[in-house]
């Protein structure tokens, strides 16, 4: 297994946000974390990242714990995040946010000519600056962003949230090309239709716990309906 999730606690301050979480994902592979609002899904690819600790339980990358391992660190390793809310780099332009992400650069495919390939609506848009673009256009930068690290996992935080239609599905295009690279994605999703049809495997979370899992193509709508609305 590329990455090994064992039987982590998390917590903000005295709130415990995940119980005893448990999540493998295989190299090449493409994970769907489904989940309601404050399910867990963000805190565990937080964790993964480095943006958080576990207070219990065990992450490890390509058989190695990441106990110690800082987040920056964690980049040079192969793991990149594309957080919820993009959070790029408003002051800079597009060129430049694209840059940042090659400052801890692994060997691989992904170069500034590849990324403005995947989403060629950046091309014309290299000199402007983040604030001045669509969400869409801003989520195209995130993801370009992570990709210029060369990252073994990519982690994506919401894809879809507050996009158009048409956008999400240029995005989801794009996902396409990027697992045929070999890239490793855990992808958290709301919109539970898109990512089961997308994704390899699934972990729905409720209330920081794993409520369901197994390959996607094979989860029920009924399954799925229980174990996101924590129904018998």
């Amino acid at each position: 297994m590329l990455l090994e999730v064992e039987s982590i606690d998390s917590f903000y301050g005295d709130f415990q946000a995940l119980f005893g979480v448990s999540v493998t994902v295989a190299e090449g592979e493409m994970l769907a974390i489904i989940g309601a609002n404050g399910a867990g899904k963000s805190t565990l690819l937080a964790n993964v990242a480095g943006l958080l600790r576990p207070a219990s339980g065990r992450i490890r990358f390509d058989g190695a714990t990441l106990d110690d391992v800082p987040t920056h660190r964690r980049v040079s390793l192969g793991i990149s995040l594309v957080p919820e809310g993009r959070r790029i780099f408003s002051s800079l332009t597009v060129n430049e946010n694209l840059l940042v992400g090659a400052r801890t650069r692994r060997a691989g495919p992904w170069t500034l000519e590849r990324v403005y390939g995947l989403f060629p609506l950046l091309e014309p848009l290299a000199a402007r600056a983040a604030n001045a673009l669509s969400g869409g256009e801003q989520q195209a930068v995130a993801i370009g962003r992570a990709l210029m690290s060369n990252p073994r996992l990519l982690l994506l935080d919401e894809l879809s949230l507050g996009l158009a239609p048409i956008v999400i599905d240029a995005l989801y295009a794009a996902l396409g090309e990027i697992a045929q690279e070999g890239t490793t994605v855990v992808l958290v999703e709301q919109d539970v239709a898109r990512a089961l049809a997308t994704a390899d495997r699934a972990y729905c979370l409720l209330e920081g716990r794993v409520s369901l899992q197994g390959p996607a193509g094979e989860l029920t709508r009924e399954q799925v309906a229980g174990a996101y609305f924590g129904q018998a």
